[in-house]
């Protein structure tokens, strides 16, 4: 026993020494070259994978709820549904991840998720809208957190909504139709283009040499503590067992209740603020690029000082203040002001908490356990939020 501790006392001075050869410079400029490689497709998964979520609100303001005689609580309950498949599917969606190579595994559930989402163009009744809506989260469970990037592009897709409404009536479809149908295709491309770009891991990444391939080995076992990176039904025990995770639950959750209140509900708070359908599509777009820049801002910082919960109080707190102004105040100016408001806290510090998750996690399998418990568990917030 004793042995075996000096032998892995002396492998991490071995990694920290070789580390310590590299200058800031250096192993920046390696960081900066795997952003490069990885970052702009994880960026497009991202999106598409919000979206998947963000998209029923804005086909509701654009005629969607009128189509299919959504009445009384038809469209809370065809939001609702969406969220429990989704959230059972989430921790087996990990798993699978780390049993299969995710070069192939994220592309064919994009694939089946994209052919799913296009085909939503088709709905033409309540019924149908519900089952569909069920098959979409089963396919799209794997993990993606909402990120600055999200936000940005969320307000992108607010605005090509926009110019989606005007093509009311081509081919037979409706503009809100539309929305599916371009999206649900564009997500199809992306997954089939992904599987050239995407790297399953440092040892079989092309774009590095072979010491930035160690150096980056190196710092991926420091950063475990040489915690065991193969699957083990164990580490999925230990993930289950972890009562911390489940504080971390019930906070995460409690950002994403008012979070897909905004997602879902915006353009249809702001639409009823007395604009058109047409010009709240284009107001959805600020609170998404103020949670774009908070987001930013509050990441930098958060890593900066080595904090978690500060950032994610003040967040709250923020949150807290714009849904007040959206509750007391009936003019437009100052529940617009408070969307802003609700959507800059409580957008901003959720990659700060998942963060958070990951970093107190073991090793790989009961990280990716634990980051989809977390995420899994807390969105049943979204079916709060939709009931």
């Amino acid at each position: 026993m004793e042995k075996g501790n000096i032998d892995v006392h002396s492998l991490v001075l071995e990694e920290k020494q070789f580390i310590e050869e590299l200058n800031s410079a250096e192993r920046a400029g390696i960081f900066r070259k795997i952003d490069w490689h990885l970052l702009p497709f994880v960026v497009l998964f991202c999106l598409l994978s919000s979206l998947d979520k963000a998209n029923i609100g804005n086909a509701k303001i654009a005629g969607m709820s009128t189509d299919l005689n959504l009445i009384g609580f038809r469209y809370n309950i065809a939001a609702a549904v969406f969220f429990i498949p989704y959230s059972i599917a989430e921790v087996p969606s990990n798993i699978a991840l780390k049993l299969f190579r995710p070069s192939r595994w994220i592309p064919t559930i994009m694939v089946t998720w994209g052919i799913v989402m296009t085909l939503m163009c088709l709905v033409n009744s309540f019924e149908s809208l519900v089952m569909r809506l069920e098959w979409v989260p089963c396919v799209s469970c794997f993990t993606f957190l909402i990120s600055p990037a999200v936000d940005l592009h969320v307000f992108m897709f607010h605005a090509h909504s926009y110019a989606i409404e005007n093509m009311e009536g081509i081919g037979g479809l409706h503009g809100w139709q539309w929305i599916f149908c371009l999206e649900g295709l564009a997500t199809i491309v992306v997954a089939c283009l992904s599987v050239f770009f995407i790297h399953d891991s440092p040892e079989t990444a092309t774009f590095l040499t072979e010491p930035e391939r160690e150096y980056i080995m190196d710092v991926l076992k420091l950063d475990a503590n040489h915690l065991s990176t193969d699957y083990s039904i164990q580490f999925i025990s230990q993930a289950m067992k972890d009562y911390k995770l489940y504080i971390q639950v019930v906070i995460y959750m409690g950002f994403l209740v008012p979070g897909y209140a905004i997602t879902l509900f915006l353009p249809t708070i702001i639409n009823e603020l007395g604009y058109t359908s047409t010009n709240a599509q284009l107001l959805s777009v600020t609170p998404y690029v103020a949670s774009c820049l908070a987001a930013i801002i509050v990441g930098i910082y958060s890593d900066k000082y080595s904090l978690r919960g500060p950032y994610i109080i003040g967040g709250a707190s923020v949150s807290l203040v714009g849904f007040i102004l959206l509750y007391c105040s009936s003019r437009p100016g100052p529940s617009y002001v408070g969307a802003c408001l609700a959507a800059t806290g409580t957008y901003a510090p959720v990659a700060v908490i998942i963060a958070w998750v990951g970093s107190n996690a073991g090793g790989d399998v009961k990280r990716g356990v634990a980051l989809a418990m977390v995420m899994g568990l807390g969105t049943f917030g979204g079916y709060v939020t939709r009931s």
